[in-house]
């Protein structure tokens, strides 16, 4: 009889594909892989019915591109699988990226055809980062974006991300970081606080309720481990008598309820009704089941003050992919580091990619509201009445500065409000725009 063994930690530089070292090995055979290139990611499309999507993701990637390193053990892996050619050993041996990324700021929203993050290095350099940068934005960005049409949906009331039990136990950190980037309030993953400082709230499941002989009991526990400002989860059984017993346990000043099953409209209203009328004017009333964005929207005249998400923000229901590629867009033709660039640029039905080293400014109208997004190669004029949108973010395989959490988490907020409210809408739509030349 075997036992499974916990996943062991591996290297930023393992969560690689395969067919990178493939590429790298014949680059070192045929002699083109010091030569100077340029990469780029973007995504063709949002996803069917989206205005815009959300970058998230960086300030996770940018520390493991610095630490992008092949240890001994991870060669010796490679030469015995047979991914990899001697040449190929000795270049991972002293691996490290030197070259540059630009990238938009995180948090700030993107369309099609948005060039989000730029590398320049050599060929063998860029390509090596291709699978961790595509894993790590595709996940965040597309986390973020569900999150921010949910916050759009709430308003002014706060959003709880609570998915944790729902996807994979290292995703669940990326995930309440990339929610409370778009403006979640907080996240019942404890890691998530240790590692990002995310705020962190939990109340208890109904287990808690059932383990005692009666609801009296365990909410008398509750209240008294946790004092009267605590959330009380009230429909195990009846609701209306879970709302009675829970203010004469915890009186008037009791700090909010929970609801989780049933109409949640019509339990909402019902529960405020009662609450009122026991006097506990200031109660909170907080619903969780299954919430999207859509249901969300439903519930915006209920007498609700809070949402806890879970699901349908952590799993592919709710977040369709970001789709975003990661493409080569200019190459020189020889490893002399003054080399002219060529622009190259893919050309396959549907999937076209654009050549050329590129920043990007979004359009603003007199209001300060955005109307499009301008591209613009090296050596072009950037558009008046803009703002840029591509910044250095690497430099020589060093960070150039790293926003905080809270920082970013502010920046979103401004750049989500050069949207219109056509824009903002969840109703299914077209993109906002795309990034055009």
């Amino acid at each position: 009889m075997t036992t499974e063994q916990t996943t062991p930690a591996v290297a930023a530089a393992m969560l690689t594909d395969r067919y990178e070292l493939t590429m790298l090995s014949s680059w070192l055979r045929d002699g083109t892989a010091e030569h100077r290139a340029v990469f780029e990611c973007f995504a063709r499309r949002l996803p069917a019915g989206r205005r815009y999507g959300v970058l998230a993701g960086l300030g996770r990637l940018l520390p493991q591109i610095a630490d992008f390193r092949f240890g001994g053990a991870d060669i010796a892996y490679l030469r015995e699988s047979g991914a990899i050619t001697d040449d190929a050993a000795a270049y991972l041996a002293d691996f490290r990226f030197t070259g540059t990324i630009e990238a938009y700021q995180e948090g700030d929203l993107y369309f099609p055809g948005s060039p989000i993050l730029t590398v320049v290095g050599t060929l063998a350099e860029c390509c090596l980062l291709e699978t961790l940068i595509l894993s790590v934005l595709n996940h965040d960005s597309a986390i973020a974006s569900a999150a921010a049409r949910m916050v759009v949906a709430a308003g002014e009331r706060p959003l709880i991300e609570m998915g944790s039990r729902r996807t994979h136990e290292q995703a669940a950190i990326a995930c309440a970081r990339a929610a409370y980037l778009a403006g979640f309030a907080s996240t019942s993953n404890l890691a998530a606080g240790i590692v990002y400082g995310v705020p962190t709230v939990g109340t208890a499941a109904h287990a808690f309720t059932l383990s005692h002989p009666t609801e009296r009991d365990a909410f008398a526990s509750q209240v008294a481990a946790l004092g009267t400002q605590t959330t009380l989860l009230v429909d195990t059984f009846d609701t209306e008598q879970g709302i009675r017993t829970a203010v004469e346990v915890a009186g008037p000043e009791l700090g909010a309820i929970r609801l989780d099953s049933g109409d949640l409209d019509i339990e909402a209203a019902k529960a405020r009704t009662l609450l009122d009328s026991l006097g506990a004017t200031k109660t909170r009333i907080t619903v969780t089941s299954d919430l999207d964005e859509y249901v969300i929207a439903a519930l915006a005249q209920s007498p609700i003050d809070g949402f806890g998400v879970g699901t349908r923000l952590v799993t592919g229901s709710g977040h369709p992919t970001a789709s975003m590629v990661y493409k080569l867009v200019a190459v020189a033709d020889s490893a002399d580091p003054a080399a002219p660039l060529r622009s190259v640029a893919k050309k396959a039905s549907g999937k076209v990619s654009v050549g050329g080293r590129k920043s990007a400014y979004r359009l603003h109208d007199d209001d300060g509201l955005a109307t499009g997004e301008r591209i613009v190669l090296d050596g072009d004029t950037a558009p008046s009445n803009s703002r840029q949108l591509t910044y250095e973010v690497m430099r020589d395989g060093e960070l150039v500065g790293l926003p905080t959490l809270d920082e970013t988490r502010a920046f979103h907020r401004t750049a989500r409000a050069e949207l219109s409210a056509d824009h903002l809408s969840i109703a299914d739509g077209d993109a906002a725009f795309a990034a055009v030349r």
